[in-house]
């Protein structure tokens, strides 16, 4: 069973949307891309702040190894 986990060496802020990209076998810039978009078409604010909650609690794969 596949686990969510930032992803430490393909992120360009935190590392969510690799980790989220690798956890769906999917390019992380495609789901860079839908984020962007989503954030735009949602509101940027109440993105950042979802975004910002998943930096906080989803672990980095070191972290999952502990």
């Amino acid at each position: 069973m596949k686990k969510l986990y930032r992803s430490e060496n393909n992120k360009k802020i935190a590392g969510v949307c690799a980790g989220i990209g690798e956890l769906l076998d999917i390019d992380p810039t495609i789901i860079r891309l839908l984020t962007a978009v989503l954030a735009i078409i949602t509101g940027i604010f109440p993105f950042v702040i979802g975004y910002l909650i998943a930096w906080w609690i989803v672990p980095t794969k070191s972290e999952l190894s502990k």
